[in-house]
């Protein structure tokens, strides 16, 4: 049986698209299952005291953050343009992904999204941007969309947040295996190496 790498990701992240962009790469390689677990970095940081992205509380951070992506980007030959809007609301994608995170489609829609946001410098908070990129996959997106809105999503999404939350996660992306928390794009080898040792 594959063993299980839960990866905690953020649609405003820019390290969890870095993530996203070479995980399934990894997981095959490794003969490995990712668990997609789209959360909301947003009531973490207001219990951190944040009331916004610690790359615009610092921006001394934030500055080296964007010059680090250009580099980590052209490296890996991931296309990347800077958003004009950061961070954007990933709020009604994370819905969506969290209701098809255990379909087959899950991983193609997280990263379009990332795509959007951190290649196209598009918006993805709404509805019609989201509707544009499931039909693109040729999903039945009015459907997909309703399933997200209802009650049942939003609560499952407050509780994916909480769970994160218990789990000790501050930060995305996260990646939990065998209990252990692995924090930051970054240790994604570490996490694997971790869970195949």
């Amino acid at each position: 049986m594959k063993q299980i790498l839960e990866f905690w990701y953020e649609f405003a992240s820019t390290y969890s698209y870095l993530s996203a962009m070479r995980i399934e790469e990894l997981a095959e390689e490794n003969q490995i299952i990712i668990a997609w677990k789209p959360f909301l970095l947003g009531p973490i940081f207001k219990e951190q005291g944040w009331g916004d992205s610690p790359f615009n509380i610092y921006p001394a951070k934030g500055r080296y953050m964007w010059k680090d992506m250009a580099r980590q980007t052209q490296k890996r030959r991931i296309p990347f343009k800077k958003p004009t809007v950061f961070p954007r609301n990933g709020l009604l994608a994370a819905r969506i992904a969290l209701w098809g995170s255990e379909e087959n489609w899950c991983s193609a829609f997280t990263k379009k999204v990332f795509q959007s946001n951190f290649a196209e410098n598009q918006e993805i908070g709404d509805v019609e941007s989201l509707t544009s990129i499931l039909k693109s996959l040729k999903l039945n997106a009015e459907d997909i969309i309703s399933q997200a809105h209802s009650q049942e999503n939003k609560n499952l999404l407050k509780r994916q947040t909480e769970k994160a939350q218990k789990l000790g996660i501050f930060g995305a992306p996260s990646f939990i295996v065998k209990n252990e928390l692995f924090w930051g794009d970054d240790r994604l080898e570490e996490a694997i190496a971790f869970l195949k040792g």
